[in-house]
């Protein structure tokens, strides 16, 4: 409220006026006017702040009382993501899965990984099976525009060394959800990932992805558009420089 009142102080003219002040948890818009003396109208104008985590949290519970279920917010927040960025949305992830999560004290390893999302884990990724090392699951969460699907990968899973072509455009990038995992370009050292960590992939980079060892691992695989895009796979990721990886 603090931040928002001194906003609009250092903006405010001599002739201007604050019409209201809305308030949700805390100030969040102020609405000014002043005259326009060239056109005879008064001019409007707003200024906001983001709302707060805590009607955030307030509003997220109140949807789930009315039946919004899992994988409807899943796609809600997808699709506003595409407009308001990743930043902001991996922020509302993160709050919808503690909000949507259920307990997962008896749940096994699998269902408990997946407890900890707001995406389904999807069914087994069969159509890909003998590009990838163990068992992945694949879960569609938007067709539409830009393609987006959840990749999940249980211990020890990885995909071969694969490379996305493209004449123009192209390439991947991954949103990791939750669990470990790796990912590594072709020459290069392995890189740790996280839930919250973004890798962008160019097209023509030869590169894996996969879970750590010893944990479930998932991610948004999303399509980057581009013209007469095509993916090469290529020779599985060896043990020998898998099992090194910490």
């Amino acid at each position: 409220t603090e931040i928002l009142v001194e906003e609009v102080l250092k903006n405010l003219m001599g002739d201007e006026r604050v019409l209201d002040m809305c308030t949700g948890s805390g100030c969040i818009l102020i609405a000014c006017d002043k005259a326009d003396n060239a056109s005879g109208f008064n001019i409007r104008s707003g200024t906001g702040v983001d709302i707060s985590v805590k009607a955030l949290e307030v509003a997220k519970e109140n949807a789930k009382k009315h039946g919004v279920s899992k994988a409807e917010i899943a796609a809600i927040i997808t699709h506003a993501t595409m407009y308001v960025g990743w930043p902001k949305g991996w922020a509302v992830f993160r709050l919808a899965g503690e909000v949507w999560g259920e307990d997962t004290a008896t749940a096994d390893a699998k269902t408990a990984h997946e407890n900890r999302m707001v995406f389904p884990i999807g069914a087994p990724n069969d159509a890909y099976a003998k590009y990838f090392i163990g068992q992945s699951y694949l879960a569609p969460v938007s067709t539409a525009q830009v393609p987006v699907f959840n990749v999940t990968f249980e211990p020890g899973c990885r995909n071969n060394w694969h490379i996305h072509h493209a004449k123009n455009g192209g390439g991947q990038m991954l949103i990791c959800l939750a669990g470990r995992g790796w990912y590594q370009e072709w020459g290069k050292e392995a890189v740790a990932l996280h839930p919250g960590s973004v890798v962008n992939i160019p097209a023509g980079v030869k590169h894996w992805h996969g879970a750590a060892k010893d944990s479930w691992f998932s991610h948004l695989a999303v399509e980057v558009p581009g013209e007469e895009s095509s993916a090469e796979w290529l020779e599985p990721v060896e043990d020998s420089e898998y099992l090194n990886l910490k």
